[in-house]
């Protein structure tokens, strides 16, 4: 399998480099705009290759999307990163320009890829990519819900270890759905269990309060803290959706796909399990929402229409 990440800073190199040493794919393309910065950082992860033990082949090329031809999946995080005090919906202008651009250019030499977008806002550059390739639903995904499922997995741990229930990360499920926004994703508290018990019964309305509300503002707080976007779990998020679509894992993952009568919603795109596998999204999977996660949902939906309402002749 060839995969190309468009876009060579801190959240692409770091999708290029998990890609890379889960060693599924043939090659990897890495594309940027800026001279030599995707051949250093290309050239760099293949240094790792021996130690690490992996074959596939990371190639950096600058702006040049003939050597972009053929790849079956596209993963685009082109675009200005949020700095603090920005919110993703700050970027729409300026990263609708560049999404576009990058999508005529990246269609143009493998019109059967599968694209993953994580420019920001994403849920409206994923409905900006659909939109302007007019290629089929299943192919156009945004990666909003598997990071931030990740980020919820994580609080609950913390709060179901203080609370006197040590948990890893990895003892946890927990769901995220809705947009990727700090006010208006919905973390699936009626879905999210350790060990498959219900984290409901084990910690209080508060606690779960608290890991929710950490959830919302999880990108907000390292953005603060690192003076610019987070990239290790954005980047290994897009590198588990590519896997899923490599190894055709039929796996449940929550992401950004076009609405067409699921959940009562059409023209939108935005955050729902689905099952991926080689052809993107095989299915969506509804699941039942609490009375309180119906409503946010709703709220969600309706911030995510706005959003999209300013997207403007960018979608011309």
């Amino acid at each position: 399998m060839k995969v190309t990440v468009v876009g060579a800073g801190n959240v692409g190199a770091t999708a290029a480099d998990v890609i890379a040493k889960k060693n599924f794919a043939d090659e990897v393309v890495l594309i940027d705009i800026k001279e030599g910065l995707s051949e250093g950082k290309a050239m760099d992860i293949m240094q790792t290759a021996h130690m690490l033990n992996f074959d596939t082949t990371v190639t950096g090329v600058t702006n040049d999307y003939s050597k972009t031809a053929n790849s079956q999946v596209i993963v685009i995080t082109s675009g200005i990163p949020r700095k603090p005090g920005m919110s993703r919906e700050d970027l729409i202008g300026t990263n609708a320009k560049i999404v576009k651009s990058v999508v005529d250019q990246a269609i143009k030499y493998s019109p059967d890829a599968i694209f993953i977008i994580i420019s920001n806002p994403m849920d409206a550059m994923t409905y900006l990519t659909l939109k302007d390739s007019k290629l089929p639903r299943n192919r156009i995904l945004g990666q909003g819900g598997m990071l931030d499922s990740s980020r919820f997995r994580y609080f609950l741990a913390q709060a179901l270890t203080k609370a006197g229930y040590p948990a890893t990360v990895t003892d946890v499920d927990g769901m995220v759905v809705g947009g990727h926004s700090d006010k208006t994703m919905v973390p699936l508290v009626s879905k999210a269990t350790y060990r498959g018990i219900p984290v409901t019964d084990l910690l209080t309305a508060e606690q779960i309060s608290e890991a929710v509300e950490a959830t919302k503002v999880g990108g907000a707080t390292l953005t603060k803290l690192l003076g610019t976007s987070a990239w290790y779990a954005p980047g290994a998020a897009a590198a588990a959706m590519v896997e899923a679509i490599a190894l055709d894992a039929k796996k449940l993952i929550p992401c950004c796909v076009y609405l067409d009568g699921e959940y009562g919603e059409k023209d939108l795109c935005i955050g729902v399990p689905v099952i991926l596998g080689k052809s993107g999204c095989e299915k969506i999977v509804e699941v039942k929402f609490s009375d309180e996660e119906k409503a946010k949902f709703d709220e969600s939906v309706a911030a995510a229409r706005d959003t999209n309402s300013k997207l403007g002749d960018a979608l011309k």
